[in-house]
């Protein structure tokens, strides 16, 4: 069954997409853009989908790697590390799944009643959730990997040098 979307902000992505030469699938039916990035961090890749709807666009950016969601402990600092991270950020999100363990960095653009967004509002939604996925992603890996604790993974991310 597909899904209702705004076929004019699919266009403006698409063509996005299309002049910066990324390579990218689009599932026409249910207006899903995926594509795959390489990242300087420890995860080496960051997988991006943007799911177009009728008057707003969502940029999903996320790793492969995710936290063990039958490891309770693990589970519970993640979580604590994304609420740690989310409380000062002006744009976007990180999300965690508590059923599977996916971690996520969500950005959502409202297009107004279907207005199409321009080159420079699609290209930031995009940069823009790469570089905090860039920037908190290490913090993350350390938490699932290490006894870190959340704050101090946190303190780490938000203190490095910026990629």
């Amino acid at each position: 069954m597909s899904k209702e979307y705004c076929r004019e902000i699919a266009d403006a992505i698409n063509q996005y997409l299309i002049d910066e030469e990324w390579n990218f699938s689009f599932d026409e039916e249910d207006g899903v853009f995926k594509f795959n990035v390489g990242s300087k961090t420890k995860a080496k890749q960051a997988r991006y989908v943007i799911l177009v709807k009728n008057s707003s666009y969502t940029v999903y950016v996320y790793s492969p790697i995710g936290a063990d969601a039958e490891d309770k402990d693990s589970l519970c600092r993640i979580a604590e590390f994304i609420c740690r991270a989310n409380y000062g950020l002006n744009l976007g999100n990180f999300e965690l799944d508590m059923r599977d363990g996916e971690i996520r960095f969500k950005y959502s653009v409202d297009c107004d009643g279907g207005s199409v967004p321009n080159t420079e509002i699609i290209r930031n939604s995009i940069l823009i959730s790469g570089f905090m996925f860039d920037r908190y992603i290490n913090g993350i890996l350390n938490i699932i990997f290490t006894d870190i604790t959340a704050e101090e993974a946190v303190k780490q991310c938000e203190e490095s040098e910026l990629l």
